[in-house]
């Protein structure tokens, strides 16, 4: 799939969203990507995530693993396409673990997959939790990688979509200094 006809489904399925949101990672902006909204279509997250599956399919992957909850569909429909299993992390006092007898072993090679990448920091998370248990991080996918490039792991890192999306500390954000009304959509509280 082309960026653009990614950001042509984003934008017709509701998904790419205007207005004044608190991100997970705290800081502020006029854009949002609720992947829900595509990922509701199973035909347009197959689409996708083969997409997105197609940029490693060369990495002997074993093992997709990806952060609770946007991430979880993501990761389990890239991992059907790679005809691997796939495990995902979930918050349990403030940290990503993982929980359900999810493991990784040694052996495992691992794709982290991700809906969208801002800071990277549920990515990290994540790979700090596979290479805890001495698996390897072969690489990481995000559906959108809203920093525009600036987010970076020492891995490979493919997104289907890279855009810069201007982010604001809560202190400097214009938004909240006109006074408009801000959501928090985001799922790290889950």
């Amino acid at each position: 799939m082309r960026p653009s006809e990614v950001t042509t489904l984003f934008r017709e399925c509701g998904a790419w969203q205007d207005g004044h949101f608190i991100l997970t990672s705290g800081l502020h902006s006029r854009e949002y990507f609720q992947c829900a909204q595509v990922l509701q279509y199973p035909t347009l997250t197959s689409r996708l995530c083969q997409a997105l599956a197609q940029r490693f399919i060369s990495d002997e992957v074993t093992c997709v693993a990806s952060p609770a909850v946007g991430g979880i569909l993501v990761g389990y429909e890239t991992a059907r396409h790679l005809g691997v299993r796939s495990v995902f992390a979930e918050r349990e006092e403030g940290r990503l673990r993982f929980r359900r007898t999810f493991h990784v072993s040694t052996k495992d090679r691992v794709l982290i997959v991700e809906d969208v990448v801002t800071t990277g920091g549920s990515v990290e998370e994540v790979i700090s939790l596979v290479k805890d248990v001495g698996a390897e991080v072969v690489g990481v996918g995000a559906l959108v990688d809203r920093s525009g490039g600036w987010a970076a792991f020492d891995v490979k890192f493919h997104a289907l979509v890279s855009v810069h999306v201007k982010t604001f500390a809560a202190a400097e954000c214009p938004l909240c200094k006109e006074g408009v009304p801000f959501t928090k959509p985001g799922s790290r509280g889950l």
